[in-house]
């Protein structure tokens, strides 16, 4: 039941682990800009004896227990705990409204760091309460991304950050307003499907009880996570994909949802459980599923599954999440998010590289957080790991064989695979003829505190492990070099803008071509090539069978 805790207390709960709570306040300085008349401030109301809260924890992954942290708007805190359902009940007599609540899992520690384990932590925003009432608040991911929206128009990266800001946040009731908006307009469809007969006038926050079943049906269908902020290496804003990781929302820190088919998502999932094999992809954004507002943008992972035979019971589970590297991929929980499908008998492939190699810490802005979270070194011209003193997860090597080593202990077979090339040349222009460049070497200031060569650090590891390598990149660079210097925009991302008018000030138009990540043609073109690979290999031949009959030219 409640628990009264000091600052200090609390705090040693949430954070076994370094954090710097200067961050949360310098994040909010955006908003002390706005002008005050402009803001449509939440009411502030002291709440009587007898008030609690009552309410119930959704996740699809969290592990229960879970803490329930407090913290109202005069930054008191108060502390309870959910039962093994996910139910608790909190006196808050006393308290300030607005409420934010925290709910942590069980035996975790951090929310907000990217280069440890982070737990499964979800927000919910209580705008108004009752006083000398019970008041029903619910924590799941809708409310987490709820609260996320409202975070980042106040000015701070993430819900997280809102959560954990010890003075009083200047939160807008409009832009609670325009976040419960945005979620209707992306779940209406899906609560209508899984019984709720209102879904305009449903709350995630204050649904009753007899709806917990038609809500449990929509969270288990959906992946939950926080980004990664490039700029400070912390948990940001909410992310929602759905049973196939198609985003749902998380592509900005606010705005508009690709609505949930919630049937769609259903049928998808119990396609994957019933597959007599599945591939699931461990990778970065070259093989990642995008939202269709990016269209024509595509991974490979995406359209990998069109290789195999309609009849030939494999279904691909891509988790390749964009901008991720081999290290942080685990840690912040996208692994995570594949594990209760796998089965014995399934396939883990592992394609990492590209973001590993974001190891200059002399790199403006960003540099400092990327090799604390991003980077990992390759293996030396030896062959010798490399990484820091005390930090040999920081070897890419050592990465890479956490995955290999948890399909072994699970009995899945490991495939690694080395990166999709960039489409550079020998001087590291954008263009042909496109040469290997999967590497590091030591500039002017001495940012890199090793170097070596990312795709042979692969090699490596599939040899010294003895696992299955898909060498795919010496294919994706004859690709690129194929007919005249601008045949490759054929395949990477370089489009009209008239056409697809996202690219109008983005990276990947004709004028400003994206030389590392595909489109739609690209995709295709890289997934046949990864089939080619496999078709090669004869220790996949199991697999290579239910490849579709490849056409003679």
């Amino acid at each position: 039941m409640l628990k009264r805790c000091s600052d200090s207390v609390a705090f040693a709960i949430l954070f076994s682990v370094p954090w710097l709570p200067a961050h949360a306040e310098s994040s909010v300085a955006a908003q002390k800009t706005k002008q005050q008349s402009a803001i449509e401030t939440l009411t502030s109301i002291k709440l009587g004896e007898k008030t609690t809260l009552t309410g119930r924890v959704t996740h699809r992954e969290i592990h229960l227990p879970a803490t329930i942290i407090i913290r109202d708007q005069l930054g008191q805190r108060r502390q309870g705990q959910t039962d093994e359902q996910g139910n608790y009940h909190l006196d808050i007599s006393g308290l300030s409204s607005p409420l934010r609540l925290l709910a942590i899992e069980s035996g975790g520690t951090n929310c907000q760091l990217d280069n440890v384990p982070r737990a499964i932590c979800l927000n919910a925003l209580a705008p108004s309460l009752q006083s000398g009432h019970e008041n029903i608040v619910n924590i799941n991911p809708l409310t987490d991304r709820i609260v996320s929206d409202v975070a980042v128009a106040a000015g701070y990266i993430g819900p997280q950050q809102l959560t954990d800001y010890s003075a009083s946040p200047t939160l807008d009731n409009a832009a609670l307003k325009k976040a419960y908006a945005a979620f209707h307009a992306g779940f209406n469809s899906a609560l209508k499907q899984t019984g709720i007969t209102s879904p305009a006038r449903f709350d995630p926050l204050t649904y009753p009880a007899a709806q917990q079943d038609a809500v449990t049906k929509i969270i288990n269908v959906i992946n939950h996570n926080r980004n990664y902020d490039n700029n400070t290496g912390y948990s940001g804003h909410t992310v929602l994909t759905d049973s196939v990781f198609r985003p749902i929302v998380g592509l900005y820190g606010q705005g508009a949802y690709e609505p949930l088919d919630y049937h769609f998502a259903r049928q998808h999932l119990d396609a994957i459980q019933k597959a007599q094999t599945r591939i699931f992809l461990v990778g970065d954004s070259t093989a990642a599923a995008y939202e269709k507002a990016r269209l024509p943008r595509m991974g490979w992972g995406q359209v990998f599954e069109q290789q195999f035979r309609t009849d030939s019971g494999v279904k691909v589970v891509n988790g390749a999440r964009a901008g991720r590297g081999s290290r942080d991929y685990f840690y912040e929980g996208w692994f995570r998010q594949m594990q209760p499908l796998m089965k014995a008998g399934d396939f883990l492939f592992i394609q990492m590289g590209n973001n590993d190699q974001n190891c200059n810490s002399a790199r403006p802005e960003r540099g400092t957080a990327d090799v604390a979270n991003l980077c990992t070194y390759p293996n030396d011209a030896t062959g010798k790991t490399q990484s820091p003193p005390g930090k040999s997860d920081m070897s890419f090597q050592t990465s890479l064989e956490r995955y290999v080593n948890f399909a072994r202990q699970h009995q899945l077979t490991p495939v690694l695979l080395t990166p999709t090339t960039r489409v550079r040349t020998a001087d590291g222009k954008i263009g042909t003829p496109v040469v290997h460049n999967h590497f590091t070497t030591q500039n002017a200031e001495g940012g890199y505190a090793f170097i070596g060569d990312y795709s042979q650090t692969i090699k490596n590891t599939a040899t010294a492990n003895k696992v299955i390598l898909l060498d795919i990149e010496p294919a994706t660079i004859a690709l690129a070099n194929q007919g005249n210097s601008n045949h490759w925009k054929q395949y990477w991302l370089a489009v009209d803008p008239a056409r697809y008018p996202f690219y109008r000030n983005q990276t990947g138009s004709l004028t400003k071509p994206d030389p590392v990540h595909f489109q739609q043609r690209g995709a295709i073109a890289v997934s046949a090539i990864v089939a080619d690979a496999i078709r090669k290999t004869p220790e996949l031949k199991t697999l290579a069978d239910k490849l579709v009959v490849k056409s003679k030219k």
